[in-house]
């Protein structure tokens, strides 16, 4: 380990965090980010079911999200089990490092630190995928208690609250799961390390940079965006930032 691997590991972790710090945000040049965009659908999905008493739908919707984070937890733990296995073949690992050019042979130690690093990255992206699991289990309950069209009618505000209480922990839920997605990307960055600290901190720039497009300026993001006329003060007829019922969801994640 050299000096040049401490900047960039500390490299990575600065981009991690202040990509995280971005996210939580309202907006960013001016726009809202696909994440926060998709708190709006969560929250229309929700009051929608309240006008329906069939809710097959919505509870197939709810077991989408519940398997597609079971999968990403269990593949967590087989990349976790395969960095434990991968630090049982360092010598053969080493020797085929210390002959490839532009690579930095960093020894057997260096090269377990990282391998070690490594698991550590799964290991946290297997937590927040299995607590979003657990989340979603409770969201599929709270979405039990959603009351039927006609007690709606007749209490509204309970059934508002009902609907915010789902809304929420999905909200929650959600936030979780991207968080232990991004830890699955950022992992992509983090093999440059392998190489030498230079690709390292090139990686982790490029899956960065291509995780900032996706979320302001992606086709993804303009699709679940509401359109809006230009307007004198909006020339560009550029989508208007959500409003802060979808903001005020995300203060306590």
């Amino acid at each position: 380990m050299t000096t040049t691997d401490y900047i960039a590991l500390c490299f990575f972790g600065l981009l991690w965090f202040g990509y995280s710090r971005l996210l939580s945000g309202a907006s960013f040049f001016g726009r809202t980010s696909l994440t926060h965009a998709m708190i709006e659908r969560r929250r229309e999905w929700i009051y929608n079911s309240l006008r329906r008493d069939l809710k097959m739908i919505d509870t197939q919707i709810m077991s989408g999200l519940q398997n597609g984070t079971a999968f990403f937890a269990s593949t967590s733990m087989f990349a976790m089990g395969s960095c434990f296995a991968l630090l049982g073949a360092t010598e053969k690992v080493n020797a085929v490092f210390a002959d490839l050019p532009f690579i930095f042979y960093g020894g057997h130690a260096g090269f377990e630190l990282k391998v070690g690093g490594l698991a550590v990255l799964f290991g946290y992206a297997f937590f927040k995928f299995g607590w979003s699991y657990r989340l979603f289990n409770y969201c599929t309950i709270l979405f039990g208690a959603i009351p039927m069209t006609g007690d709606a009618s007749e209490d509204p505000y309970a059934a508002e609250r009902a609907a915010e209480r789902v809304i929420r922990m999905n909200v929650i839920a959600g936030s979780h799961f991207n968080e232990g997605l991004r830890a699955i990307f950022l992992s992509i960055g983090y093999l440059g390390w392998f190489v030498n600290p230079y690709v390292f901190m090139l990686t982790t720039t490029i899956v960065i940079a291509v995780l900032t497009r996706r979320q302001f300026f992606s086709s993804a993001r303009l699709a679940i965006m509401d359109a809006s006329a230009p307007t004198p003060g909006n020339r560009s007829g550029q989508r208007p930032i959500l409003p802060t019922s979808a903001n005020d969801l995300t203060k306590d994640l």
